[in-house]
């Protein structure tokens, strides 16, 4: 009995017949069906969701404005997000082991990051792009042009791709933790862990973008509230119509706090948690668990799947064209000038 307790559990390795391989820890099989279905669905959601945002805007030609080509861009990379990453990560966390190679490995690293900060710096182009159409709507037209929109576009992904290509492919990001990436380097396994400089540096590419984007829609919700009021105002003058406008005023109201409440709170409980996690490790020797680490990075990839639902499906023209999409109709002539503004009013 005492021989038989103490013999050690047989331990699982992702690759049996090679030396140095990681060891292998699934889960069972009931959690691990739930798991992969729900890693399986957050995939789906991030590539579907955001293909069909990227086919609306493409094809319809109402939508050819500077505003919803950032809104394109955003909806490639996180549709990128969605094919590139999450389909293999979702792997990896079911099985606790990477079966597609090392070359792979360090692309996949590198699509991560880059796809993830190109959605931080679009959604960040998007609120500057918001705050100029609410606090000057008049001249609005010829400030955010075509042009700037392709500017903000391509910086958000010069940027985005440069940094992570320049930290995986130079191996900067191993200098003064050699030992710790010998430790956790086996065959089966793909960790690239940052050192303290380069954290520092993706800790300020979060936090000026995130930073910004408060103080920006601060000001929106002030400006909103400013001029809500104003309406209010003149609307009482003509008593007739009083309460109409009262009523349409709030509802406008309401409805933009609403929807920047949504789009920030969503953004922070996505990319907070792990970037301070982030920070944490690799100043305190990295001592996250690796189940919580996986956590706090579906939280950032599943950023990319709710961001079709918070700028898209949340406007009506969006929802009539992912109708017109999924029905068929967008093969039919002349489907491209359809008019997708007419049930707006009665939307709202």
């Amino acid at each position: 009995m005492m021989g038989n307790a103490s013999r050690p559990a047989a331990v699982e390795l992702c690759y049996e017949q090679v030396n140095g391989s990681c060891v292998r820890a699934p889960y069972s099989p009931g959690p691990r069906a739930v798991l992969g279905a729900a890693l399986g669905a957050g995939a789906a959601l991030a590539a579907g969701g955001n293909l069909l945002v990227l086919t609306a805007i493409l094809h319809f030609r109402r939508l050819h404005t500077p505003t919803n080509f950032l809104i394109a861009s955003l909806a490639l990379a996180d549709f990128l997000v969605g094919v590139t990453v999450m389909p293999f990560s979702a792997v990896r966390t079911v099985e606790s082991c990477w079966y597609f190679g090392e070359t792979y490995c360090k692309f996949h690293t590198c699509f991560d990051t880059s796809f993830c900060f190109a959605s931080l710096f679009h959604v960040c182009c998007i609120s500057v792009d918001r705050y100029i159409a609410v606090t000057d709507p008049l001249t609005y037209p010829t400030k955010f042009t075509p042009s700037v929109s392709g500017v903000c576009i391509l910086l958000s992904w010069f940027f985005s791709i440069t940094y992570s290509f320049s930290i995986f492919y130079t191996g900067a990001n191993e200098e003064g933790i050699e030992e710790l990436v010998a430790a956790l380097t086996c065959v089966g396994g793909c960790q690239a862990p940052l050192n303290r400089n380069w954290v520092l540096l993706c800790f300020l590419l979060f936090l000026l973008p995130t930073v910004a984007m408060v103080v920006i829609y601060g000001k929106i919700f002030l400006v909103a509230r400013h001029q809500a009021r104003k309406i209010e105002n003149m609307a009482v003058q003509v008593l007739s119509s009083s309460e109409s406008y009262k009523e349409r005023v709030a509802k406008r109201e309401r409805k933009a706090a609403k929807t920047l409440s949504i789009a920030m709170a969503a953004f922070l409980l996505s990319w907070l948690p792990y970037i301070i996690d982030a920070m944490i490790d690799a100043y305190m020797n990295f001592i996250t668990p690796p189940y919580v680490y996986e956590i706090l990075v579906w939280c950032v990839y599943y950023n990319s799947a709710m961001n079709p639902l918070i700028y898209a499906f949340f406007y009506p023209w969006f929802r009539k064209a992912i109708k017109l999409i999924l029905s068929g109709k967008i093969f039919r002539r002349d489907s491209s000038t359809i008019d997708l503004f007419s049930e707006e009013a009665d939307a709202d």
